[in-house]
């Protein structure tokens, strides 16, 4: 019987591409997991984890810092196995393990190439001199790299398109998993939606029970007060608070329309935002670091979800249509995928407020069952298919 093992950058305690780890190691149980460190010890019980040398350094805290001395780490890993299934959005894809065999099969799932090299645009961090010195050498090793035999997977025909641009490599599109049922069972447990025509919780298939997910905590007598604050009809701004998000346009948005505006999350550009929040024409709420069921919550009582940042892809914004509510993006990134061709949601044309603005007119009020129906094409059972597919070869 052939021996796999799981590759991944670093484990996070949270994260979009953990999540995807997630999936993959409740699909394929038992494998060993290789990473350059983790910060979640004990995420994954019952196998065998694997840190590099940095786990032991300071470099750990540190990611631009160790990423010179990334691409050598990875290429000497101990171990023997057949095949690796590789998670990767920096350096993993060029792991090669001691004591592989001369048939030796690659699989990588690619949340995106490298930002910091190939996209410094959307990743400040690429901006760095020192970055922007090595970015020429670097890209060069990566796509070499990324020439070696195996089979590649895009999170999103988005970011295959990058991977055709910066690799020259065709990828197959296997979209993240996102815990549909999770949102369902969290609303359904609390009771959180929206209020309907009587002052009671509206009856929205966003909140219907799955008997399988674990809800998210309990929402506190705080967190309740705060809804009762907020009410319903707002526009809906969420994420890490930074500047590629354009939560900014959330805002403008929400001022084209005449909507007041919530924007949840955290992050380094809270007093930019806290600012134009002040300015704004309409009301506008900053929610820090919202619990998972308080932010479900505001999914199920926003007018429409406005995601304007270009993005690899966007887990968040199929939360919201499983919550039962639907959600304009921007003209670019992969998030474009999640309503197209798929209704309920919109593309706005371009970035202008007018457009977001306008493409929110067309889809509040959206019936909030087609939402959660097309939230359950990304629901975790469609990835495990998709992805014990690809792997047919090697299991």
């Amino acid at each position: 019987m052939s021996r796999g093992v799981l590759v991944h950058e670093w484990v996070a305690r949270r994260g979009g591409s953990e999540l995807v780890l997630d999936a993959m190691a409740s699909a394929l149980p038992g494998l060993d997991l290789h990473c350059l460190w983790t910060d979640a010890p004990g995420r994954y019980p019952g196998r065998d984890v694997h840190e590099t040398w940095l786990a032991r350094t300071p470099l750990r805290r540190s990611k631009a810092a160790a990423l010179p001395l990334l691409p050598a780490t990875w290429r000497r890993r101990p171990g023997a196995y057949d095949w690796a299934l590789v998670s990767s959005h920096l350096f993993a894809h060029h792991v090669r393990f001691t004591d592989q065999p001369a048939d030796f099969r690659k699989y990588v799932y690619v949340h995106s190439p490298a930002r910091y090299l190939w996209e410094p645009s959307l990743d400040r961090r690429g901006d760095r001199p020192w970055v922007r010195a090595m970015a020429v050498p670097f890209r060069a090793l990566d796509r070499h790299r990324a020439g070696e035999p195996a089979e590649l997977a895009a999170n999103s025909a988005f970011v295959a398109d990058r991977i055709r641009t910066h690799w020259d490599r065709e990828a197959r599109v296997i979209h993240p998993p996102v815990d549909v049922d999770r949102v369902t069972a969290t609303l359904a447990e609390t009771g959180a939606t929206g209020a309907g025509p009587d002052g009671h919780p509206a009856d929205r298939p966003g909140a219907v029970a799955a008997a399988t997910a674990g809800p998210a905590q309990p929402l506190t007598p705080d967190e309740w007060a705060l809804l009762d604050r907020l009410g319903d009809g707002f526009l809906l701004g969420a994420s890490r608070f930074v500047a590629y998000k354009r939560l900014d346009l959330v805002i403008a948005t929400g001022e084209e329309l005449g909507l007041p505006v919530v924007i949840a999350g955290s992050g380094p550009e809270r007093a930019r935002l806290v600012e134009l929040a002040e300015r704004a024409s309409v009301p506008v709420h900053l929610v820090d670091g919202p619990s998972d069921g308080l932010m479900y919550a505001l999914f199920a009582r926003a007018v429409a979800l406005v995601f304007p940042g270009i993005e690899d892809f966007g887990i968040l914004p199929v939360e919201v249509l499983a919550a039962g509510t639907p959600v304009v993006v921007g003209p670019v990134g992969g998030a474009r995928e999640i309503v197209e061709p798929a209704l309920p949601g919109a593309v706005a044309p371009t970035d202008r407020p007018v457009d977001l603005a306008a493409a929110v007119r067309a889809v509040a009020g959206a019936d909030p069952a087609t939402c959660v129906a097309r939230a359950r094409d990304f629901a975790l059972p469609v990835f495990h298919r998709e992805l014990l597919s690809w792997l047919a070869p090697v299991l």
